[in-house]
């Protein structure tokens, strides 16, 4: 028993060096950590034996067990410890990994995004350059890929129609012999009634909401059988355009300016149930048939000064938020001006034909000014 500690310190001496060489090796250190273990007990419960001799023996025992328990433990927690900081190790591994994957397919889908972003202006630009084709099933092809191509890639919608109402601005003039148009203007009046389609197509329904705005310019276009009811649009631009026959856009909701100024209307023109909710101009706007605006809402600034209506004119059930300015205007079809609510107006040199049925809100006159035409004071 007096050597039994001596044991024990050569036991521990052995451990030590057995660590650092298993260190240095980067191997186990299972067989150190025994070792220890062992050399502790022996070292303690030998010492224990050696200070005191009448001590009992369970307890040296005892208590050389547990510094050879506390050498397990020990190794124990390094292990536990080794295992967290390899898990942590390997969980930053993965998050890198997860990263380096995500930004490569952010990087592929960018590339795709950009082949798709080069087929379509290829294919834009291909087809703008057919709209000058002689043949006019080319042209019809050319507008139909146009439309096609914002119906797939919503950022060309305004591009497209900018196109479309470009090809509806160009001049045009039917040529007519003995009563019938001509094979040419045939031709081309199908290819105009296509892209007229294809614009109306193209504008949201007036029932969607939160519906992406798209506006229209077609000044000095020439329209006929243009439909563009139950439509949603941002401004819409008619300046000094000629709409023959017969034209719709009645129950569409302008959210912009709307401006008729110096259009012509040879046919019929339906213009009711709408709603203007920025400027209404029809400055000099001239109207060969009947205008309807019947149940119309003119939600902001109007100006009708110096229109020539020929037909009749509707404006029953209309509603004006801001002075009506009649100045100047000529209604010699009939006039029937009876909005929800008697509004101001401004009717300096305003006329109405008497020889046609006027229907006008209550308190306003009409001086004859001839036979034919009267002075409306409102």
């Amino acid at each position: 028993m007096d050597y039994l500690w001596i044991a024990g310190a050569v036991g521990v001496a052995t451990a030590s060096v057995l660590f650092v060489v298993a260190h240095r090796r980067a191997g186990s250190l299972l067989v150190p950590t025994l070792v220890g273990s062992i050399g502790a007990f022996l070292l303690v419960a030998g010492w224990l034996f050696v200070i005191d001799r009448n001590a009992p023996k369970g307890e040296a025992i005892k208590t050389g067990g547990l510094a050879g328990g506390a050498v397990v433990a020990l190794y124990a927690l390094w292990l536990n410890d080794r295992r967290r900081r390899t898990d942590e190790a390997r969980q930053q591994i993965e998050v890198k990994r997860q990263e380096v994957e995500t930004a490569r397919q952010e990087l592929e889908g960018a590339r795709a995004e950009h082949d798709r972003a080069r087929v379509a202006d290829e294919r834009f630009a291909r087809s703008v350059e057919l709209l000058g084709h002689d043949a006019e099933q080319v042209r019809v092809g050319a507008m139909h890929a146009l439309a096609g191509l914002a119906r797939s890639r919503a950022e060309y919608t305004q591009t497209v129609l900018d196109v479309l109402c470009a090809y509806l601005r160009r001049p045009f003039a039917p040529e007519v012999v003995e009563g019938r148009p001509t094979r040419d203007s045939e031709r081309e009046l199908e290819v105009r009634l296509s892209a007229q389609r294809l614009v109306a197509d193209l504008l949201p329904p007036d029932d969607l909401g939160g519906a992406e705005l798209y506006d229209l310019d077609l000044t000095r276009a020439y329209l006929t059988y243009f439909d563009l009811s139950h439509r949603q649009i941002g401004e819409l631009v008619i300046r000094a355009a000629l709409l023959d026959e017969s034209n719709s856009f009645h129950h569409t909701v302008v959210h912009g300016g709307a401006w008729f100024t110096d259009s012509v209307s040879r046919g019929r023109l339906y213009l009711h149930d709408m709603a203007f909710c920025g400027k209404a101009w029809f400055s000099r706007f001239s109207g060969a048939e009947n205008t309807d605006f019947a149940r119309t809402k003119f939600l902001g600034p109007n100006k009708f000064a110096g229109a020539r209506f020929s037909g009749r004119v509707g404006f029953a059930g209309a509603e004006f938020t801001e002075p009506i300015d009649f100045t100047g205007a000529e209604f010699r079809g009939g006039l029937d001006l009876r909005p929800t609510k008697v509004a101001v107006a401004r009717t300096h040199g305003m006329t109405v034909s008497l020889e046609h049925e006027t229907a006008l809100p209550q308190g306003w006159v009409v001086d004859p000014r001839d036979s034919a035409t009267g002075l409306v004071r409102s």
